[in-house]
């Protein structure tokens, strides 16, 4: 991590708080590929000029794959470990670039006494943008090049997130192409529901093969995903197909940071 990027306890041993504390993730501080969006979103929200915060070590998994494999007890010990954590420093806005951490955080932390405004990327990056404190540069890398964004299920469908990552591309000027299959009707990755840590069940084809398929077929040089588990799965299609020289994978934060005006 960024040394200039200060813990949640450094924060209140001075008697401060940050405006929000970026909630990394597992992939975010352990997965080398999902280290790099981790990196990219800290230098946005440095140029931006945000205050945040990071638990750092005190950051433990928020249980979503313990719950979707069906372990509850394990799910509920990792939840009321990390509500009290975050209510200890007196959290109220929670900011992260992965969709299971944030729609755990957000729709199942409540229920165990965990109440706060969580936002993935996707909204802060937009809002950043609309506010006019992110600012792009010109002749930004993607400016004209072929995009096409690949929805989250934990974004999309499971918390009606759609507008927000397209309006984020769109501030770079490029060309937006669909897939058949999006927003609503998006294929999953393949991953979710703690599919990520098996083997596929025997079919015809993986899901990730069939959706890097409908990606390639767009003719878009970059495929923009906003969640770490899409990366995986996303980028190992890409690669099955024989086409990561041509076709690069990569977050919305990576393209956003990549793009930034020099003044910033």
């Amino acid at each position: 991590m960024n040394p200039s990027v200060r813990t949640m306890a450094d924060w209140a041993a001075r008697g401060e708080s940050p405006e929000v504390l970026f909630w990394v993730g597992c992939a975010g501080s352990f997965d080398d590929r999902a280290r790099r969006v981790t990196k990219a979103f800290v230098k946005i929200l440095q140029a931006a000029g945000v205050t945040f915060g990071v638990l750092g070590t005190e950051e433990t998994c928020t249980g979503d794959p313990a719950r979707r494999a069906g372990n509850e007890f394990l799910f509920q010990m990792q939840a009321m470990n990390n509500i009290q954590v975050l209510n200890g420093y007196k959290v109220k806005t929670i900011l992260t670039t992965c969709p299971h951490c944030f729609n755990t955080l957000k729709n199942e932390y409540p229920e165990l006494g965990g109440h706060y405004e969580v936002m993935h990327h996707a909204e802060y990056l937009q809002q950043l943008i609309d506010n006019g404190k992110v600012r792009l540069a010109d002749g930004n890398p993607y400016k004209g090049r072929k995009i096409t964004f690949h929805d989250s299920c934990y974004l999309g469908r499971a918390n009606g997130i759609y507008e927000a990552p397209r309006k984020v591309l769109s501030a770079l000027d490029a060309d937006l192409v669909e897939m058949k299959r999006c927003r609503t009707t998006g294929l999953c990755c393949g991953a979710g529901g703690a599919q990520m840590f098996k083997e596929p069940e025997k079919g015809s084809k993986d899901i990730n093969i069939a959706r890097t398929e409908e990606a390639l077929a767009t003719s878009a040089s970059t495929v923009a995903v906003a969640c770490p588990f899409c990366m995986t799965m996303m980028s190992d299609g890409v690669k099955n197909k024989e086409k990561e020289h041509a076709v690069h994978v990569q977050d919305i934060a990576e393209l956003i940071a990549e793009a930034l005006a020099e003044n910033h």
